[in-house]
């Protein structure tokens, strides 16, 4: 049947209704699904994955490898180097969340800051480097908001302050 034959032979909206299931259940839609990664792994000669961390003023570089679980900070053990409990839980939770508690050997060296900005730079470095040794990790990784960098850092000093927004006392005598 022609196009014109078809309006003409449609009186009725309910014949419309007809027509327009028919032509929709010819069609079949078959979606395209890819089960690769979106990303590649990067790996360095020595198969680590790097990645650098941030918080406040911390920046810390970070090497995953596949290992026991051990952790050297500064060349020291993080018992030594991150001795508040909280600390330790910290950096640990990117394994965590991903489900390798003790699959990786981390490797970093951190700078500026204080230990609880060094401790949140070595999370947000262990989380890139593990997104990078395992794309596949990504999406568990991000959706706990660990590749995420925390913007906020110590507001400066203004003349005429006493801090950043205090003022000095006032003495009216």
């Amino acid at each position: 049947m022609s196009d014109t034959e078809t309006v003409q032979s449609l009186s009725d909206l309910k014949d419309l209704g007809e027509v327009a299931a028919v032509e929709t259940s010819e069609e079949t839609f078959t979606p395209v699904v890819s089960n690769a990664p979106l990303r590649e792994q990067q790996l360095d000669a020595y198969g680590r994955a790097y990645a650098t961390g941030r918080r406040k003023d911390a920046v810390a570089r970070v090497w995953v490898k596949p290992g026991t679980g051990k952790f050297i900070i500064n060349g020291r053990d993080q018992e030594v180097y991150f001795a508040r409990p909280t600390l330790r839980l910290v950096i640990n939770q990117p394994f965590q969340v991903a489900g390798r508690d003790g699959a990786y050997d981390v490797i970093a060296t951190v700078k500026g800051g204080g230990l609880s900005g060094q401790a949140g730079a070595v999370k947000h470095g262990i989380a890139q480097a593990l997104a990078k040794y395992e794309p596949a990790l990504r999406a568990s990784v991000k959706a706990a908001g660990f590749l995420t960098r925390d913007p906020r850092v110590v507001e400066r000093k203004k003349y005429g302050r006493a801090k950043a927004r205090r003022s000095f006392q006032f003495s009216k005598r």
